[in-house]
């Protein structure tokens, strides 16, 4: 999928947890796995918002548009 999540950078520079992020933003550490490991379809715009409000950040600090190798790989 040509987005990619950028929380694993975030959480490094802010030296939060998963879990510690997980249960601020109010989201699952499921979830938050989800998301963070790419594996998401979607993202609730509420959501979104409760991690950029933890992690004191935009939206494109999470997400990043990276266009797909032309050879499928």
């Amino acid at each position: 999928m040509p987005i990619t999540v950028g929380i694993d950078v975030m959480l490094a520079r802010r030296k939060m947890s998963v879990g510690e992020l997980a249960d601020r933003a109010g989201i699952t550490p499921a979830n938050l796995a989800v998301l963070k490991n790419g594996r998401a379809k979607a993202v609730r715009f509420a959501t979104l918002a409760a991690l950029c409000e933890v992690l004191k950040c935009q939206p494109g600090e999470l997400l990043r548009w990276e266009a797909e190798d032309a050879s499928g790989g």
